[in-house]
């Protein structure tokens, strides 16, 4: 994993010299400016990133004031590394996590959620927009691909949106008031009322087994 990750941040480093030279600041600033809304570095990887890559020759400056470029060895090892099949990585949404254990975090509380959720998007659309007049404005080669990513951003957050008005739409209709946290009174099985009643009436007519492991639905254990 920690090799991949290299790799990730090479072609991150590396991708931002295609478009033209930079100091460390520089690359750091584009970064997280241009790059923000689909990919986040750590700051701490990318000097010692940009030191390798020099020491390889995949990168150079005349001095240590100067900005790096990339070399025609650099050029070659980042198409070779966009190259490779893209690195797929295991979600984790914490706002997902909360909403989908809602019932123990209440009504009120997920309806907080929402709206939050609901604002980040409205903000994420205005801030799309005034990155997509910026780019435009500067036009340049590398334009139609930025923009492509914008517009990508755009559907995802207009789809958020989407998500969370439909979500405050629906959640009075589900929060029940006497929705209160309560010891169920079966034991947990992980498994809809209705399955737990069928599991229920098996268990007085058929001898007893080993109790199965019931695992929670989705995401890390």
């Amino acid at each position: 994993m920690a090799v991949a990750r290299k790799s990730q941040t090479e072609v991150a480093v590396l991708g931002a010299l295609s478009v033209a030279p930079m100091t460390g600041y520089a690359v750091r600033e584009a970064i997280r400016d241009v790059l923000g809304h689909f990919w986040s570095e750590s700051f701490g990887q990318i000097y010692p990133t940009l030191a390798g890559l020099e020491g390889r020759g995949l990168v150079r400056r005349e001095d240590r004031a100067a900005p790096f470029e990339l070399t025609g060895a650099g050029r070659v090892r980042l198409r070779e590394l966009l190259s490779e099949p893209v690195q797929r990585v295991p979600p984790r949404n914490g706002l997902m996590l909360r909403l989908f254990f809602g019932r123990q975090l209440g009504p009120d509380a997920c309806r907080e959620l929402l709206l939050g959720a609901r604002a980040d998007a409205e903000q994420q659309l205005a801030g799309f927009a005034a990155l997509k007049a910026a780019v435009a404005a500067e036009g340049g080669p590398d334009s139609p691909y930025s923009l492509i990513t914008i517009s990508a951003g755009e559907h995802t957050a207009r789809a958020a949106l989407a998500w969370a008005e439909e979500s405050l739409a629906a959640l009075p209709a589900i929060a029940q008031p006497d929705t209160a946290v309560a010891e169920p009174a079966q034991p947990k099985t992980g498994l809809p009322e209705t399955a737990q009643s069928v599991t229920t009436e098996a268990a007085t007519t058929q001898p007893e087994t080993a109790q199965s492991e019931t695992d929670l639905p989705g995401g890390e254990q």
